[in-house]
């Protein structure tokens, strides 16, 4: 464990992954302000002015999901909705590193604005690959709760060969799913083929439709669409991995009659724990890097 003292963090919102990542930077030796966040340790000291939790910190620790689009915290723990304003964030000095999963536009726009050091880790190798873990673990279990059948022997689709397709594809296989790959280039291809999955690429995906039990998206970006739904059978289950809003067209899915579900976060609501020890794995060396030069 890497040693923290005289470091001062603040973690604003948040859910049982950021309970986990508080409580192991102060067992570092930390100094950890809480916003909205039950974490107990004899270094964390929670505020209930947001303003008072970032006065005089090194780092600010956003949730992973961070903020949407009119800038509301993740808090999965506040009973009122936060509203990160820039008066707010100017509290910070210019260069505070600023940590957060992914962040969107207007996040990014005000800090480059501002100033501050936006980290997002979810783009940091170590963490999406770890990460990979628990989403595919929670899209098969959210797929054996919801299908009649069994994973053994299903026909199952995974569109997006990236990190977490990548995984699910894998768990797929070992479960021995008759399992498809639809792979950007040729590359994710040969890689899904030595893996023992069929593949094709995009430009195949509707023909690839036919005779599917279970779609699983990883591609944040319309995909699975109108012409590509009107040829899955109605029994087919849509689970979307992709962050909001998903990369399927669900007002046409409910239309025909198929069961779409957007699972984005999937680690911080099935394996909260082992999401969190994720977080505390990366976040303080990277404090360290950034923060105790």
């Amino acid at each position: 464990m890497l040693d923290l003292n005289n470091l001062s963090v603040a973690i604003m919102g948040g859910d049982a992954r950021e309970i986990v990542l508080a409580e192991y930077l102060s067992n570092a030796g930390a100094i950890v302000n809480t916003f909205g966040l039950p974490a107990q340790g004899k270094n964390i000291v929670p505020y209930r002015d947001p303003r008072e939790c970032i006065l005089g910190v090194d780092a600010l620790i956003l949730p992973v999901p961070g903020v949407n689009e009119q800038m509301r915290l993740h808090a999965a723990y506040l009973e009122q909705p936060l509203i990160i304003t820039r008066d707010l964030m100017e509290l910070l000095p210019r260069g505070t590193p600023v940590f957060v999963g992914l962040a969107r536009k207007p996040l990014r726009e005000l800090a480059s604005e501002i100033g501050l050091e936006l980290v997002e880790l979810m783009r940091l190798d170590e963490v999406a690959i770890l990460n990979a873990i628990p989403s595919a673990e929670g899209a098969l279990q959210m797929a054996m709760e919801k299908m009649p059948i069994t994973i053994h022997g299903c026909n199952a689709l995974v569109v997006g060969f990236g990190r977490t397709g990548q995984t699910l594809a894998q768990l797929l296989l070992a479960m021995n799913a008759k399992t498809t790959v639809i792979a950007r280039n040729p590359a994710q291809q040969a890689r899904a083929i030595a893996m023992g999955a069929l593949t094709a690429d995009f430009a195949e995906l509707v023909n690839c439709s036919k005779n599917v039990d279970v779609v699983f998206n990883t591609v944040p970006a319309l995909v699975i669409d109108q012409n590509i739904l009107s040829r899955l059978p109605a029994k087919t289950l849509i689970i979307d991995l992709a962050s909001a809003p998903g990369g399927t067209d669900f007002d046409k899915a409910r239309e025909l009659g198929i069961e779409a579900v957007l699972a984005p976060g999937l680690p911080g609501k099935v394996a909260p724990k082992t999401a969190g020890m994720i977080l505390a794995r990366v976040v303080p060396r990277e404090l360290v890097q950034r923060v105790m030069k």
